[in-house]
């Protein structure tokens, strides 16, 4: 059932003009996540078979949600603290990295049996699938960057960092990988083909950088940061900050729309903010819209022109993934 949208549940800052009718993020249902409690961390889709991947950490789960039926498909169990999740389509594989014990595991993306483990250590987190080069990379440990082949399921290569990587960003007309290294207070630069840090720039005008965003074609790279709640945005040619502005609070995740120019930004504090590009490394917010306390990851899929966001259980608010259209 199509859930009804309160004014207090939809907060919408709009620009002038005629074309501000519509909101620009729009919640058209919500799908309960039955049995699911704790933390929700970050999701995955699979444009193959249209389901979303939802990494249940304080449930120790994997998620599954049919999102051609709008519907909780099923609970995969045995994963100890699921942060990062990804889609390596090729491979025939989901990969879930665990905060906890087994490092990744693997699971075939058509019936989401196990097929296989990579043991790096404890808190393995992000993850990001490479197609052309056939490469997972996790971020895991007090500092580092793995590289695995999907096909023996090994590890090719490993980068030491300054402190624990968070999100990071895979050029895909480039060599490079930009990761965020917030206890270092800076950005790594890898060159992924030689596995070496290549150059780090300083975070310096704000600190708990956390959720990443790469606009490639721009060469600019969009960095959420936490104290205070800003996103920060750097030239890639030379690492130059080149303009910041205000945020939801406890950010964790950021995506960055190519088509309409803009950034969708989750935040635990309740909100999922818009930002919009209005002059050339100018941004404006033009929705503030209101969600649920601890609602702060969630994922951008530019095939369905959609916003999906994980609300974890508190209080009365039960577990669910609520759906956005984008206008």
């Amino acid at each position: 059932m199509k859930p009804t949208i309160s004014i207090a549940m939809l907060i919408v800052t709009f620009a002038a003009g005629p074309e501000a009718i519509e909101p620009p993020l729009a919640l058209v249902k919500s799908i309960a996540l039955p049995h699911v409690e704790g933390r929700i961390d970050h999701l995955a889709f699979d444009t193959q078979t249209q389901r979303l991947f939802v990494a249940a950490l304080g449930n120790n789960t994997v998620e599954v949600v049919d999102t051609r039926a709008s519907e909780w498909g099923r609970s995969l169990p045995g994963f100890h603290k699921p942060q990062g999740i990804a889609v390596a389509a090729d491979a025939e594989a989901i990969v879930v990295a665990n905060g906890e014990g087994n490092g990744v595991q693997l699971l075939n993306s058509d019936d989401s049996r196990p097929i296989g483990a990579i043991s790096l250590g404890d808190d393995s987190d992000n993850v990001r699938y490479d197609p052309a080069a056939k490469r997972i990379y996790v971020g895991y440990g007090e500092g580092a960057l793995a590289a695995i082949d999907p096909s023996d399921r090994k590890v090719v290569g490993r980068v030491a960092l300054a402190g624990h990587p968070e999100s990071f960003q895979l050029e895909r007309n480039g060599p490079r990988v930009f990761v965020n290294v917030p206890d270092a207070n800076q950005i790594a630069v890898i060159d992924r083909v030689a596995m070496n840090v290549v150059a780090t720039w300083r975070v310096s005008t704000a600190a708990a950088n956390f959720p990443m965003a790469l606009d490639e074609a721009n060469h600019r790279l969009f960095i959420g940061c936490r104290r205070p709640a800003k996103v920060l945005v750097f030239d890639t040619r030379d690492g130059r900050q080149v303009s910041a502005f205000e945020i939801v609070g406890d950010t964790d995740d950021l995506f960055y729309d190519a088509a309409r120019k803009r950034l969708y930004v989750s935040g635990g504090d309740g909100f999922v903010d818009v930002i919009e590009e209005h002059t050339p490394n100018g941004f404006q917010r033009i929705a503030h819209v209101a969600t649920a306390a601890g609602a702060r990851t969630g994922l951008f899929v530019t095939e369905q022109n959609r916003f999906y966001l994980a609300v974890p259980h508190r209080g009365n608010q039960q577990a669910e993934i609520r759906v956005y259209d984008i206008h």
